[in-house]
């Protein structure tokens, strides 16, 4: 290494690890691409499960993507962790896939597919695309009976491909978070068909009895979660704009009334098809 300077070292050092860096970030989006595409086909995964064996996952019936009750209707306990190619920093949220257990691996597995909604995150993956399971999602893989020797397995190999979400029933909700006020408000977006998933969303206030016209940018506070922080005090009804990672819009007009209060759910008319 005789001539060769400290600076030029550091910088041929920095210029790997810069490409370095792009190759870890353009697998990481590869990932999440195929992961989140509806024609990718067929995907390996591992699975696991955890909370009850016939639970919704965690025993409060939530997640990190902010849904509630999600043992109830629609999402009826057939929920999933996802790592990071699927929950996508909360991105995924909501997001629907058909998943199978490989029938040749295990003789519990039946093999059909079975339909799981992305409600949580997974934060220690054991596989490129790991879905950590409810034990109600787990056990439905299994054949008639067999559900808890299949969930005794523990981790097994299993199938997914992303599907559209449908809902029956139901239309897009907008829960005020509990926390909300004038200059602060958090909003849960729920039950979306089609895409299940929220990238934009967007406010626009009323004012002197009329709306305002001007769409407002939110940003995502945590999973399915929405926030616009403001020192003016925001005035209601609010309309919102929703926008689903395949570019689909909707728009609920004045769904959130004007003496609107924090922790309540507000039902719109609209949903996606």
């Amino acid at each position: 290494m005789a001539g060769v300077s400290t600076n030029a070292i550091a910088l041929v050092l920095v210029a790997l690890l810069s490409v370095l860096v792009t190759s870890v970030r353009s697998a990481a989006n590869y990932d999440t691409a195929t992961a989140r595409s509806y024609n990718s086909g067929w995907l390996p995964a591992k699975a696991t499960w955890y909370g009850a064996p016939t639970g919704a996952g965690p025993n409060d019936n939530g997640g990190a993507c902010g849904f509630k009750n999600v043992n109830q209707y629609p999402f009826s306990s057939m929920t999933s962790c996802g790592n990071e190619p699927l929950f996508d920093g909360g991105a995924g949220c909501g997001s629907c896939y058909e998943i199978r257990c490989v029938a040749a691996n295990n003789p519990s597995c039946s093999g059909q597919p079975r339909r799981v909604v992305i409600t949580d995150m997974n934060y220690y993956p054991v596989a490129r695309y790991h879905f950590d399971l409810s034990g109600t999602a787990f056990g439905a893989m299994a054949k008639n009976g067999l559900n808890d020797k299949l969930r005794h397995a523990g981790i097994i190999n299993m199938q997914f491909r992303r599907v559209r979400c449908n809902f029956p029933g139901m239309k897009v909700t907008f829960h005020v978070q509990r926390g909300s006020n004038p200059n602060y408000l958090a909003v849960l977006v729920e039950y979306a068909n089609v895409d299940g998933t929220v990238v934009r969303m967007e406010l626009m206030q009323t004012r002197n009895s009329r709306p305002t016209g001007s769409w407002e940018p939110m940003r995502r506070s945590w999973g399915s979660i929405w926030r616009m922080d403001t020192s003016r005090p925001l005035q209601g009804p609010f309309s919102m704009r929703i926008t689903s990672d395949s570019g689909k819009t909707l728009v609920a007009n004045n769904v959130i009334p004007a003496y609107w209060r924090p922790d309540k759910a507000y039902w719109s008319n609209v949903q996606f098809y």
